[in-house]
């Protein structure tokens, strides 16, 4: 699902996708709660690492991601820990906030998972981010098929 609108702060792009597979919910928290592991799985960040902290509420990570041809470097920073349910980063460019939430369910002996990209956008840009709405699409399946294929190595 992608789905764009306008709200108080700016036009928001948000991008939902669920992924279900055959392993384990604890090693597939651990794996994605380490937000140091985005690269692996979403052809959208070239880089990410840690910044500071230990994984818990405030460590941050610093990301390189690649959007409509242009490098945007991104500091996130863990807002929201779960063990075995949820986990959220936030990260606040010029123009833009993006806050990405995962959300964990067990399914037998498998893991769902939810992964929610929110974005708001700011500025002039605010009202022209539905233009984005294609490559936010892509984005978001090629995100999913990467994340499955990680997931399904692990």
């Amino acid at each position: 699902m992608v789905q764009w609108g306008l709200d108080e702060g700016g036009g928001v792009m948000q991008v939902c996708r669920t992924v279900v597979v055959d392993r384990p919910l604890e090693r597939v928290f651990a794996y994605l709660a380490d937000f140091s592991h985005v690269s692996q799985w979403d052809p959208g960040t070239q880089e990410a690492v840690r910044s500071s902290g230990d994984g818990g509420i405030g460590t941050t990570y610093a990301v390189v991601s690649v959007f409509a041809g242009r490098r945007i470097p991104l500091a996130y920073t863990v807002t929201e820990v779960v063990p075995g349910s949820r986990f959220t980063a936030e990260a606040q460019t010029k123009t833009m906030s993006a806050r990405d939430t995962m959300t964990f369910t067990a399914v037998g002996s498998g893991t769902s998972v939810t992964y929610d990209a929110h974005f708001a956008f700011s500025g002039g840009l605010k009202y022209v981010a539905w233009l984005l709405r294609p490559a936010f699409t892509r984005l978001g399946n090629e995100a999913e098929a990467g994340l499955r294929t990680a997931l399904e190595a692990l």
